[in-house]
């Protein structure tokens, strides 16, 4: 998020005659060759995560640090960063892989890129919300391992969305997106934030808050995660709260996999609490529990919700950008507010 209360900073100097720039990632090549020009720039061809070593060696050396949601970049790390290191341009609108506090403490500035995977994200989840009622992945299945037998009246029997309650936890960017989208759809949007929107954008959503989210939970029949990761929402939907929803309902995440208690999801979908689940994220990716994978109408997808070539190209333009602010001695237009997070 940007703040444009901070002072305006001087250009800052470089070891070289460009800012050493190093993504650990690899990124759209018009992204790559763009920073390629600009930048003394180390790319990661092989797209391959690096390591904690290799991290901390990275930065050692460089003006600049590009990471993604793959890295975790903390407070021992920052502290021991090189001196020339002065910005973390994330590739991406999630920042809680750094230790904003520890990038403060340094006089490190972080970047992130919001916005431009609003509808991507929203899309996946959309998704998601009718393919689980709808038994979609089992229904693929079938057809693919030659087991589908023809039409049948009772035959994978689904849920309508038309008259359903589709709860939004986390009303940002992208939960917003969702329920303009549910709204096509027929589904009844309440909401829990942290706090209520505007009331023209709730008419506009058709969206209505509820205040205790507890209460909530209780109503849903489709339940859709979009709030960020914090120690406050960690662990969000646990068993107590899996207790509260509907027998038959269901519940999507593309936010952040430590939003849910997986043991606790697992038991409300074996138990018959929860009829299915959409998921693209996990809590300890890229391994994904054989038990989710194995449940008939679980959508186990691989953190694609930003997963669209126009959104990878425009985030990689945002940090070609925030970096070139940063480097003409001006403040990057998506510098994050290290208020936020106590800094």
């Amino acid at each position: 998020m940007p703040n444009s209360d901070l002072p305006a900073s001087t250009a800052p100097q470089f070891s070289a005659a460009k800012p050493k720039v190093v993504v650990t990632r690899h990124l759209a090549p018009s992204v790559e060759a763009r920073m390629s020009e600009l930048y003394d720039v180390t790319l990661n061809k092989a797209d391959t995560p690096m390591t904690r070593d290799e991290l901390i060696a990275a930065m050692a050396n460089c003006d600049v640090l590009v990471p993604t949601v793959t890295d975790r970049i903390d407070e021992a790390m920052i502290a021991g960063a090189g001196e020339n290191l002065r910005l973390i341009a994330n590739f991406g609108a999630g920042v809680e892989h750094i230790d904003l506090a520890a990038a403060a403490s340094r006089g490190i500035k972080v970047t992130n890129t919001p916005g431009v995977f609003t509808d991507d994200t929203a899309d996946i989840a959309m998704a998601a919300i009718i393919g689980v009622p709808r038994r979609i992945r089992e229904g693929t299945g079938l057809v693919r391992r030659g087991e589908w037998t023809g039409w049948a009246p009772s035959g994978l029997l689904g849920r309508k969305l038309g008259g359903k309650v589709l709860v939004v936890v986390g009303m940002g960017r992208i939960g917003q997106a969702v329920a303009h989208r549910a709204r096509a759809f027929g589904l009844e949007v309440a909401y829990y934030n942290r706090k209520p929107l505007p009331s023209a954008v709730e008419s506009m959503l058709g969206a209505r808050f509820v205040e205790n989210i507890d209460t909530l939970v209780a109503e849903a029949d489709i339940l859709t995660l979009h709030c960020p990761l914090t120690e406050e929402t960690r662990g969000l939907m646990d068993a107590r709260r899996f207790a509260l929803m509907k027998p038959g309902a269901s519940i999507i995440n593309t936010a952040r996999g430590e939003l849910i208690d997986q043991e606790a999801l697992i038991a409300a979908l074996q138990n018959g609490r929860l009829v299915g689940a959409g998921l693209d994220v996990y809590p300890d990716e890229p391994n994904v529990d054989q038990r989710l994978i194995d449940h008939p109408n679980v959508m186990t997808l691989p953190h694609i919700g930003s997963a669209t070539a126009e959104g990878r190209e425009a985030s990689g333009e945002k940090v070609i950008a925030n970096i070139r602010f940063w480097a003409d001695g001006h403040r990057p237009p998506d510098q994050v507010l290290t208020a936020l997070v106590g800094g």
